[in-house]
């Protein structure tokens, strides 16, 4: 359910194909080799191609399910998984998938991301865009935007997804995973989103990244690198023609500075695994835990869609309300470009 979307916004189901298509499963060897078809019925809110203002009820179908996978876990509890938090807080827990925990739960966000951010470049000239910065010990050796959409890893570096290919291959043979890290930019946004207490711009932003499931970091800007940094390297430099540098990730005191905003996510390791390892079942005896079933060695490799999902959403929501209480304000000068040197995005 897409609810405050504003009507007469130009919407087919259709639309979603390509960004669901990015996110699903069994694009590559590298991921889980569930094959789901990801069609969106859209079920209320738009008419006749438009959205009416009404809330948007989209219905995307499992049919690649195999509970059976899932038996031999029912009345146990992996490591490192949502199982035993679910049944503390629940007292039962439906053991097919992760349910809510589950990887699939994020399809329904890059599906409301594509409405986000179709009304933000419409309406705002605003782009969202992504890539995987960092797999396991691996590091992008450059950084080339027209690179990202060619390889299944979304990896900036073209020369590099053979030795990728490797590393996930010699991964998945050892039956272990890895972590990953998404760094996601929107560029074009303007000065002013955000709020300076409540609401901040920032924090909705970690807020909304941490909700992903095995999301256990985020930064914004320079993020945890600030901490080695001195104030003097750190602080933006304002000139006429634009900001020297973009530590702050384009937001200060909450509100967005007109420079692109950066937000980098860390996902850690999938914690379903077929090697063996000690754990307790639901009577609190000791057991072997061995998880069968399609599983991603690394769910940072197709999160890229997800995290640009989210920052839509986030900014989208921000825009909304900077037009209903600050609509009237229009532009305040002096407007400073948002950069005067080209800047890293990873």
């Amino acid at each position: 359910m897409v609810d405050g979307c504003p009507p007469g916004l130009a919407l087919d189901a259709t639309d979603f194909a390509h960004d669901l298509g990015r996110r699903a499963t069994g694009r590559t060897r590298h991921t889980s080799q569930r094959h789901e078809d990801d069609a969106v019925e859209i079920l209320s809110g738009v008419y006749e191609g438009r959205t009416t203002g009404a809330p948007i009820a989209l219905l995307v179908r499992n049919v690649d399910a195999r509970s059976r996978d899932y038996g031999r876990i029912a009345a146990q509890f992996r490591p490192g998984h949502a199982d035993y938090a679910y049944w503390q807080k629940y007292g039962i827990r439906d053991p097919r998938g992760g349910g809510r925990s589950s990887a699939r739960e994020t399809t329904m966000r890059v599906a409301a991301g594509v409405i986000a951010r179709r009304w933000l470049v419409d309406r705002h000239g605003v782009r969202v865009r992504g890539h995987l910065s960092q797999l396991g010990e691996l590091l992008p050796a450059r950084h080339d935007w027209d690179a990202v959409e060619g390889n299944p890893f979304f990896w900036p570096d073209a020369s590099q997804v053979p030795a990728l290919e490797d590393y996930m291959d010699a991964l998945r043979k050892s039956g272990d995973s890895v972590g990953a890290r998404v760094t996601v930019v929107a560029d074009g946004v303007p000065p002013g989103w955000g709020e300076p207490v409540y609401g901040k711009l920032d924090a909705e932003l970690a807020a909304a990244m941490m909700s992903i499931n095995a999301v256990k970091g985020v930064e914004v800007g320079a993020g945890f690198a600030s901490v080695a940094q001195c104030g003097s390297a750190h602080r933006d430099v304002m000139t006429p023609c634009g900001f020297l540098s973009n530590h702050a990730g384009g937001v200060l005191g909450g509100i967005s500075t007109g420079q692109d905003v950066v937000v980098s996510v860390a996902f850690k390791p999938t914690s379903s695994l077929r090697l063996p390892t000690p754990g307790i079942d639901v009577e609190g005896d000791a057991v072997e835990i061995v998880t069968t079933g399609r599983h991603d060695p690394c769910v940072g490799i197709r999160a890229t869609p997800i995290c640009e999902a989210m920052l839509a959403l986030v900014l989208m929501d921000q825009a909304l309300r900077h037009r209903a209480q600050c609509g009237d304000v229009g532009d305040v000068a002096p407007r400073i470009p948002g950069s005067a040197v080209p800047t890293d995005a990873g």
